[in-house]
């Protein structure tokens, strides 16, 4: 008895791509096209009415992108349809993101001929696809990501916690007085600290200490923002 078809769905907005990806599946007689999306809402719209084995999902589309879909979709239908993710260029970032978000499997554009049918066939059969080959220890997988993703850590110039601390309330115009009254010590300390904040970054008053906090990232993330 013939082996049911992979049932598969293609949402990409260009109709070259869609052509050319229509073609290629349709040249394999253990896939199955069911449908065509033009945008992210229409491709929600069928995998919730088709409940496509695969969807091919492109990552920036109109009216809604590419993984703002998968994050519709986590859940939706128990993990009937799989995703693999399709685009010309993606950051390490955006990997994790697609994979935490329940993508399946990563395929460049410009490498899918050579892997895409060896990538649903690997989806299919419970493994996870990037970089051009299959992956069975995703935990691994996203263990790397997310130490390539992971920000640098802040350069702090040998200030303590609480040396930063007074640097950002210098920034906010912050007298002696209320840092004091901020950390609840006296203003003798303050001035220490001061001392100390100039002495290790080498500058030599309030104005030249804020300039150097926001050039160089001495601020938490809310006051860079």
């Amino acid at each position: 008895m013939a082996a049911t078809p992979i049932r598969v769905l293609i949402a990409d907005d260009h109709p070259v791509v869609r052509i050319g990806l229509r073609n290629m599946l349709q040249a394999d007689p253990n896939i199955k096209l069911v449908a065509e999306a033009k945008d992210g809402v229409e491709a929600l719209h069928m995998v919730r009415t088709l409940h496509p084995d695969i969807l091919l999902l492109d990552l920036a589309m109109p009216k809604m992108p590419g993984l703002e879909a998968l994050r519709e979709l986590t859940g939706d239908d128990g993990g009937q349809t799989r995703t693999i993710v399709l685009t010309g260029q993606i950051e390490k970032r955006q990997i994790l993101e697609a994979l935490q978000l329940g993508a399946r499997g990563v395929v460049l554009k410009d490498a899918v001929v050579a892997h895409l049918s060896a990538c649903i066939r690997a989806v299919m059969q419970g493994q996870y696809w990037l970089e051009g080959r299959p992956v069975t220890n995703l935990v691994q997988v996203l263990r790397d990501l997310t130490a390539q993703t992971a920000p640098p850590p802040r350069k702090t110039f040998g200030l303590t916690a609480r040396e930063l601390e007074v640097v950002a309330l210098i920034t906010e115009g912050s007298t002696n007085k209320h840092i004091a009254e901020t950390f609840g010590i006296s203003e003798e300390t303050v001035k220490r600290h001061l001392t100390n904040i100039f002495n290790k970054i080498g500058v030599g008053n309030r104005l030249e200490l804020a300039l150097f906090a926001l050039n160089h990232n001495l601020l938490p993330s809310s006051q860079n923002s």
